[in-house]
């Protein structure tokens, strides 16, 4: 089965028939509802007992954003898809709608939300319509953008579906380079059918009274969300600098076995310029290789 980012764009792809799925199937009513209660857990947000302007991109038809309305919080929806939002203002969605292409940036004051949820987004921004399109670049400006109108030290959480482990690294080493913190957090990594992967960044410094999160594993209460959003998740005030790629290497006396080939070494600072989001040249056979001198 196809993945729908490679159908079509995201504003032809979710047109008029597939936004009323979301009106009238009440499996994606209910899995969309499970996703957004997790994105808020995960988001931590303090428990002084007052509502939270909340931004929610990849709003779609409001399902998400009834979960923020339902826990007491005010929020603002963003959706590229127009059909989406149509169905979103026929449900009487709270939140105010703006129809707006996430890689092309937020457009709001800085430090405004105190906080963000995304379901089912990211994903869309790593693909290429057309020759013109960069995903990194929209990536940047996304992240960027996001870090200025997010209060600071609060949070972003996304729940979204990788196509493989490099489109993952390309996320969120997109996301380190816009200045926030964080990383990945899978729930059921075991399960194939339950596993959900969410990123949950955090924009500055830490609030005092932030609680932190972690994943959930098969047998956790997925019935008890006030236990299960009070577990941890590791998060970094600064990033940690891998190692070089010659570190390691065999020297003159060292034991045997522990050298580092030439080609194992060009590979290891390969793999970490793609983690820090440079554009790398594909290996070839001839990768490491001594090339003759002779034409």
């Amino acid at each position: 089965m196809s993945r729908p980012e490679h159908v079509a764009p995201p504003e032809v792809f979710y047109n008029e028939s597939e936004a009323k799925k979301y009106l009238m199937s009440s499996r994606m009513i209910e899995i969309q509802a499970k996703l957004a209660n997790r994105c808020l857990e995960l988001l931590a947000l303090p428990e002084d007992g007052g509502s939270k302007l909340l931004l929610d991109i990849g709003c779609g038809t409001g399902l998400s954003g009834d979960v923020l309305s339902e826990s007491g919080h005010i929020w603002v929806g963003t959706d590229i898809s127009p059909a989406m939002l149509d169905v979103a203002l026929e449900r009487d969605a709270e939140g105010d709608l703006f129809q707006a292409d996430a890689g092309d940036g937020m457009f709001f004051r800085n430090g405004v939300f105190d906080g963000a949820i995304s379901v089912s987004v990211l994903q869309w921004l790593c693909n290429a319509d057309s020759s013109n399109v960069k995903p990194r670049k929209r990536l940047l400006v996304f992240f960027e953008t996001l870090y200025a109108c997010l209060y600071r030290g609060s949070r972003a959480v996304f729940q979204f579906y990788p196509e493989n482990e490099s489109q993952m690294e390309l996320i969120s080493a997109s996301a380190m380079r816009a200045g926030f913190t964080g990383g990945i957090i899978v729930d059921y990594p075991h399960s194939t059918r339950a596993k959900k992967i969410y990123l949950c960044l955090r924009a500055g410094p830490a609030l005092p009274v932030a609680l932190q999160p972690k994943a959930l594993l098969v047998g956790d209460g997925e019935h008890d969300p006030q236990q299960a959003g009070r577990q941890h998740v590791e998060f970094s005030k600064r990033r940690e600098r891998p190692k070089k790629a010659g570190a390691g290497k065999l020297k003159k006396g060292g034991a045997r076995g522990s050298a580092i080939s030439k080609v194992d070494s060009i590979h290891a600072l390969k793999e970490r310029q793609r983690r820090q989001g440079h554009d790398v040249k594909l290996d070839s056979r001839y990768t490491g290789k001594k090339r003759s001198k002779k034409f």
